[in-house]
């Protein structure tokens, strides 16, 4: 049985949470999970009462006269919902905080504010990948498209922290008249729009360390004027924060943009310090030597090898590196050079036979590639992190993800600050 064209769920949540339509395809399985963690009994009852029939006391003493609730339950039990409760990252149940999460990725910032006491209350991601790597750890599949309008409205209206690894798109026009219509056409713009609609208390934006001198800086300018000027946030002066600063192993440099609505009257912050801890690449290594898969094939090496002599005659720096042990990663980026960058050296391999079709033979010396899982490490997340996707997809999204360990410090610095207003 399927859902009907529109199911209307208005006022499901009350003042916490309001749903208008479910209308499109790709947001029905996202509306049904977030009913279910956002609702006021949700996580609590689930575990005392039969899934199905939860789902239909709960819509039908909402809405006795729509006859939905059995329809939305079939729905859920074929998508499977009722699992996503037995995941390593459930909703926390008494939340200090509420946050959204955009461009969610697969949840770096989620998981650095719920180890704060925070919850969720709305997230969105389009790829669809990273979505069921998503799911499979929080519970929740994202919504879709932010810039989509359908979208838009299933955010609430009330939460405290918005929360946003925004792409940097070419900003066309940034900086000919420095505001609001300025950033129109690029995706800050939609994030722009949802804190002018919602108004959170405080704002934490991260990007690539590039956007400062983007455009000659013109667009780095432009997005603080629009938070300054048209916002009307307090926002400080950005700051170049450094992964390795916080407890793990990837020298990675990224760009935070704090801010705090006007009317708190909050007129300064501190950016975290830097840790005083020593971390090393030998702190994430796999425990058990790796899947032979892992290993670079003779012929690779050689290609590699190549291709960084040939830059090197050339005066460049370009080419394959690999990380000693005792040494921190260089930054793990989407590509085949975020990892020929970050080879390591494995000598405990007694097993050459290729697990794989390759060309040549295993190396000898033990040169291979990152797992997925030391990926993971090197951005923070912990080893009950599940990785359902296939290893091109788990390196492409721990690549794009955040540095838990930075956000999160840099979030309890935000939390502090809002404490004392």
């Amino acid at each position: 049985m399927k859902l009907k064209e529109k199911i209307s769920l208005e006022k499901v949540f009350e003042k916490e949470y309001k749903i208008r339509l479910v209308e499109a395809e790709s947001n029905k399985e996202a509306v049904i999970t977030h009913f279910l963690h956002n609702s006021k009994n949700g996580v609590s009852q689930f575990y005392k009462k039969d899934a199905v029939k939860f789902t239909q006391e709960i819509l039908e003493y909402k809405y006795p006269e729509d006859n939905i609730s059995s329809l939305v339950a079939e729905e859920a039990l074929q998508y499977g919902i009722f699992d996503t409760f037995k995941v390593p990252f459930p909703p926390v149940e008494a939340p200090k905080f509420k946050f959204i999460d955009l461009f969610a990725g697969i949840g770096g910032f989620r998981l650095a504010m719920q180890n704060l006491g925070g919850k969720c209350v709305f997230t969105s991601e389009w790829d669809r990948e990273a979505k069921r790597t998503y799911k499979a750890n929080f519970g929740e599949r994202p919504f879709g498209d932010i810039t989509k309008e359908e979208t838009k409205v299933f955010i609430p209206d009330s939460f405290d922290l918005l929360c946003a690894g925004f792409p940097c798109q070419a900003f066309s026009i940034a900086g000919k008249r420095g505001g609001f219509e300025d950033t129109r056409g690029t995706l800050f713009f939609d994030v722009a729009e949802i804190i002018k609609r919602k108004r959170p208390k405080a704002i934490f934006l991260e990007n690539v360390k590039g956007l400062r001198n983007h455009n000659g800086g013109k667009t780095l300018a432009t997005i603080l004027n629009v938070l300054r000027t048209d916002l009307g946030y307090f926002v400080p002066e950005p700051q170049i924060v450094n992964a390795k600063d916080f407890g793990v192993p990837q020298n990675r440099e990224r760009i935070y943009i704090v801010g705090f609505r006007g009317d708190l009257g909050i007129e300064s912050f501190e950016y975290p310090k830097a840790m005083d801890k020593k971390v090393s690449f030998a702190q994430v290594k796999e425990e058990e030597v790796p899947a032979t898969k892992y290993f670079l094939s003779t012929q690779y090496v050689q290609t590699l090898v190549n291709h960084k002599e040939r830059h090197a005659n050339k005066g460049n720096g370009f080419g394959y590196a690999i990380i000693p042990d005792e040494g921190i990663s260089n930054a793990i980026v989407v590509g085949g050079m975020g990892r020929e960058r970050n080879l390591v050296l494995d000598h405990r391999i007694t097993d050459f036979t290729p697990t794989t079709h390759i060309r040549g033979t295993v190396n000898r010396e033990g040169i291979r590639k990152m797992t997925p899982r030391e990926w993971a490490r090197l951005q923070g997340f912990p080893d009950n992190y599940l990785i359902p996707v296939a290893d091109a997809s788990a390196y492409k999204q721990f690549g794009n993800s955040v540095a838990v360990p930075a956000i999160q410090e840099t979030a309890r610095a935000i939390l502090e600050k809002l404490e004392t207003f």
